[in-house]
């Protein structure tokens, strides 16, 4: 029965994707991709409650392969700052790629009236900052850094990543930066924010 859902799931996802890039986010509807798919609107219903959270699981889908070895690179019982450099070079390398500032896009323009953003933060951004949350707690149990909240923390390597990347690539821009060097001066300021001596 699970095999059943999983590949019924995975043939909307698929029909959805073609939709979206044929008529793009706005131009799509429901109604389309579901005879895109060959079934009623009911069952697509049944695995997806609206077009936001559909559209959002069809761009983190794309993703997914790329973001888990991002996400499992903090998985390391390594040194944290090559651990956090190889973390950095990963997510630089993600959300600088054309299709992503795509999304980016896609998204900000569309948020103001659906629950698309918060359904595509939820399934994309949200769960890097959770992951990179839970490494540096784990971290911070063992002494390793003095972090007083994770999160915060997450937030701010985060920040330090993109500055001067990922906004003038939204906008656009070329790239303004070299990666490798924006990933070691984040990571080399990080640490001497919260490393211990």
């Amino acid at each position: 029965m699970r095999a059943k859902t999983d590949e019924k799931r995975n043939a909307i996802i698929a029909a959805a994707t073609a939709v979206f890039e044929e008529v793009g986010y706005r131009g799509a509807s429901m109604a389309m991709i579901s005879a895109r798919l060959g079934g009623s609107k009911a069952t697509l219903y049944g695995y997806f409650h609206s077009k936001e959270q559909l559209f959002a699981t069809v761009v983190t889908s794309a993703l997914e392969e790329t973001g888990e070895e991002m996400l499992a690179s903090l998985a390391s019982d390594g040194d944290i700052a090559t651990a956090l450099t190889r973390f950095g070079r990963l997510y630089l390398d993600l959300v600088t790629q054309p299709e992503i500032l795509a999304i980016q896009r896609t998204v900000l323009s569309e948020s103001q009236s659906t629950g698309l953003g918060r359904e595509v933060y939820k399934l994309g951004p949200q769960r890097g900052i959770d992951a990179i949350t839970h490494f540096l707690a784990e971290r911070a149990a063992k002494g390793e850094i003095d972090l007083p909240s994770p999160e915060l923390g997450a937030l701010y390597l985060k920040s330090l990543l993109e500055a001067g990347i990922a906004e003038p690539l939204l906008y656009g821009l070329d790239e303004v930066r070299d990666k490798a060097q924006a990933v070691e001066t984040a990571v080399a300021a990080f640490m001497k924010i919260y490393g211990r001596p």
